[in-house]
């Protein structure tokens, strides 16, 4: 049981964010916590524990670190900003998470007295400048799974308890508190109702494990797509078996958000579910979004489609719109521990009757591995630098344990292809629908693993929108270095795309004029890290990456924050 009365609502915070196994606030906070931060100060109790409180400079910074805090352990985060106007600043972060289905319990203050009460004044600004109607709860509550602003002070204890519960009940997602300044400094007169921790997320229907397995043993060329399923690298490993069991290929997309699959498997299918859908009678869709577009583009009429996720049907999408035969959902670990148990009753002992289709696919693995090799040699010597070469060689340097985080959009598919040294649990996406949190998200898992090397590879337009002063002022601040590299081709490649597609023959492709694309001149990004005693170098011939990207691995395990500028084609010649 945890207790909280006749604690201050601050002291409450800790103690039952702690007992619910919350280890870490990433905060970003504003005047109103105040007595969190004096809370903090104090000594702990005898034999307990408190978060570790890690501040960062900017709102995205710090949901951006939950969010890669919560991908890199499994653990749950909490987060602590400034009340609506720090709110805002975190939404596109907050609906990122939403969307990835990732947990994390953030907290934001208000105030209800504004000084006429007897409780401390809050000051003047309250009034004036940073209070809305309905508070913080109201403004972001489309981006996050549950959000309450705290109207009282005996519910505040109940409130963290249930906000860290329903932060890590299926589907997973972030939820929002926010709590008036006054209550922090009031003595409670409650306990948390609950000694319950979290609730595991329910395993998949046992009919439906049933019929799933029959429908993967009955057909003739299944195939396995994934996209979020490796969030855990013992899902992975399962995935690996049900590979090999049956001999089916696992296919990522080029959009996956994790490594649901060792990339250098022989089972693994590449990133284009297109090209398997013409030959395949059965697909069993593990955790995934997108699995091709538009919806309709599917596998044919006598193709069955199975779901098995948490969120199958993505409430949270207003279309999704793909064909469904079985749909089941559950926690996809335990899901594909009875799936395993199921198919082991109904095979035979030593059964190797798969044996021929996954060879078919191990052939046709290593001639597309063959293959993408020799396009990425072919631009050994090309300059401006091409990306597939920079990948290539990157994969060449990478230390054993390194971790990676991706916010590049456009070069994406070449990490996918050349990155394969990777281990699961070790490759994270750090955007959804919007740039602004690779940076954030490579530092959650740098305070994840502080001792590992952490990478974040990140496109010049999305550094643009990065908060990149704070974050490599968070590096030098907590000793926590990560190297980012920066694919840097000096404008918005994915605006440009659209445009000939859309208008071959129009007068921007006539006239090579493509408006608003550019960044122009390119900044000299490398000197930045140098006002945090970090390590900068710009790179513009590609005979010299590797060892810039040696270099910049020195540099960050040798405690510097380092940042690789690496010059590409530009997206306006």
């Amino acid at each position: 049981m945890i207790e909280t009365k006749g604690l201050t609502g601050a002291q409450t915070l800790l103690r039952v964010l702690s007992g619910m196994g919350v280890d870490r606030i990433f905060a970003s906070p504003g005047s109103e916590w105040s007595p969190v931060w004096e809370a903090l100060a104090e000594p702990p109790p005898q034999n307990e524990s408190m978060p570790l409180y890690l501040t960062s400079r900017h709102e995205e910074i710090a949901v951006g670190m939950a969010s890669g805090y919560a991908k890199a352990t499994g653990k749950l985060p909490a987060v602590m900003i400034h009340t609506t106007v720090g709110a805002l600043h975190a939404s596109m972060a907050l609906r990122g998470a939403l969307h990835e289905h990732v947990p994390m319990v953030v907290f934001t203050g208000e105030s209800v007295g504004f000084g006429e009460d007897e409780a401390p004044d809050p000051g003047a600004q309250w009034i004036g400048n940073l209070a809305d109607v309905g508070g913080p709860a109201r403004l972001v509550d489309r981006c996050v799974k549950w959000s309450f602003g705290v109207n009282t002070k005996s519910l505040w204890p109940a409130t963290i308890q249930r906000a860290c519960q329903l932060a890590v009940a299926a589907p997973r997602g972030p939820v929002l508190v926010s709590v008036p300044m006054e209550y922090l400094f009031d003595k409670m007169s409650k306990d948390p109702p609950s000694t319950l921790g979290s609730a595991p997320a329910p395993t998949a229907d046992a009919g439906g494990i049933r019929a799933l397995a029959e429908m993967l043993l009955e057909a003739k060329n299944p195939v396995i797509i994934s996209e979020e399923a490796g969030r855990s690298p013992m899902i992975v490993d399962r995935i690996v078996v049900l590979a090999e069991t049956l001999g089916i290929p696992v296919i990522e997309t080029r959009s996956t958000g994790y490594l649901n699959f060792p990339r250098n498997h022989p089972l693994h299918g590449g990133y284009d579910p297109q090209e398997y859908l013409p030959e395949a009678d059965m697909v069993l869709l593990l955790s995934s979004m997108v699995p091709w577009h538009p919806p309709s583009k599917g596998p044919g009429p006598g193709v069955k489609v199975a779901v098995l996720d948490e969120n199958p049907l993505r409430a949270e999408l207003p279309y999704w719109g793909f064909k469904v035969d079985l749909c089941l959902a559950g926690e996809v670990e335990s899901s594909l521990e009875q799936l395993l148990e199921e198919l082991n009753k109904r095979l035979p002992k030593g059964n190797s009757g798969f044996a021929e289709r996954a060879k078919k696919w191990r052939e046709r693995c290593e001639e597309r591995k063959r293959k993408w090799a020799e396009e990425a040699l072919s631009f050994k010597d090309k300059k401006p630098i091409d990306t597939c070469w920079v990948m290539y060689e990157l994969n060449q340097v990478l230390p054993a344990d390194a971790m990676v985080v991706e916010e590049t959009i456009t070069h994406r598919l070449a990490l996918h292809r050349y990155v394969d040294k990777l281990k699961p649990g070790s490759y994270f996406a750090g955007s959804i629908g919007g740039l602004g949190t690779g940076l954030g998200t490579a530092l959650g898992v740098k305070a994840a693993a502080p001792k590992r090397p952490v990478i974040c590879l990140i496109g010049d337009g999305s550094f643009n929108y990065d908060p990149g002063l704070a974050a490599m002022g968070f590096c030098q601040e907590h000793k926590m270095p990560i190297m980012i590299v920066i694919f840097n081709n000096y404008g918005y490649l994915s605006q440009k795309s659209g445009i000939p597609r859309y208008f071959p023959n129009g007068w921007a492709v006539k006239t090579k004029n493509f408006v608003g694309i550019s960044i122009t001149p390119s900044p000299e990004y490398a000197v930045l890290p140098r006002a945090f005693d970090g390590y900068g170098e710009k790179v513009e011939e590609p005979g010299e990456v590797r060892k810039a990207l040696e270099r910049g691995l020195k540099a960050a395990a040798a405690g510097q924050v380092s940042l690789i500028d690496i010059r590409l084609e530009p997206v306006v010649s």
